[in-house]
């Protein structure tokens, strides 16, 4: 039901019952359409246009300025990491890259509502970090950003609150911290003690009763390993055919009040 949701919102379906509004207008009103980014789950563009020439199509069938056009898709295509690739055939990018100008063209009028239906979709670890630093900047500004997806790891790291759908009914809803039930029997401690305190530390909590069913060291995510290695890698100068490392959002993307 998540994808039907989102397409209710947008006005591309009607649902059987019920009033739903967005941003105070009905769905599918001019008034509120203009106020909407939105990044399908499967983005399909015309292939025959280059990054650069989406782009633009997409500021003007949003009303872009004219004056204030071709900054900003030079700044999202930075943010993107598309500049070099920007005139190449969108027919011609991976599933990563369309994904990155998919973002780049929800981003070209500055919405108030953005809605991302699995936003990290085709996106290498790399991609995946960015579209978080990106949605938490996004937030910081101001935007509500609405995000469908089945990635609930990511849901739970940039999400303020959550709705669960099963069966098309919304089963939870809340603030993230309402959802997740603390369990009081289970607590990760991070440090970074030497040998001896840590041997007198796991000898005292065992002398207070307590049952310590492991300990081990802790390790990087094969994440935080592939982060390390591109970083590297790039430091030493070498590049690739896709897309750049990308950049920070644009000044121009700001206002309104935000949620996650």
């Amino acid at each position: 039901g998540k994808s039907t949701t989102i397409q209710i919102l947008l006005g591309l379906i009607f649902p059987t019952s019920g009033e739903v509004e967005v941003l105070g207008a009905p769905p599918g009103k001019p008034e509120s359409k203009t106020r909407i980014g939105y990044l399908p789950e499967d983005s399909v563009f015309y292939p025959f246009l280059s990054g650069r020439e989406m782009l633009d199509l997409s500021a003007r069938l949003c009303r872009v300025p004219d004056s204030d056009r071709n900054q900003r898709i030079e700044a999202l295509l930075q943010m993107v990491g598309l500049r070099e690739a920007a005139d190449r055939e969108i027919g011609d990018y991976s599933k990563g890259m369309q994904r990155r100008i998919g973002i780049a063209q929800a981003l070209i009028h500055d919405p108030d509502l953005i809605i991302l239906d699995e936003p990290t979709n085709g996106l290498d670890p790399l991609g995946v970090r960015q579209v978080k630093d990106w949605i938490e900047g996004l937030k910081e500004r101001g935007k509500t950003i609405l995000i469908s997806s089945h990635l609930l790891a990511d849901v739970e790291q940039v999400c303020d609150r959550v709705s669960i759908l099963y069966g098309g009914k919304v089963q939870a809803e809340g603030a993230v911290e309402e959802i997740l039930e603390r369990d009081d029997r289970t607590f990760w401690i991070t440090s970074r003690p030497d040998a001896a305190v840590l041997e007198s530390a796991e000898q005292r909590l065992r002398d207070e009763g307590l049952d310590i069913i492991s300990m081990q060291p802790g390790s990087k995510s094969l994440e935080e390993k592939f982060l390390e290695t591109v970083k590297e890698a790039r430091e030493r100068g070498e590049t690739t055919a896709g897309a750049e490392a990308g950049g920070a959002l644009p000044p121009f993307l700001g206002g309104g009040d935000n949620h996650t």
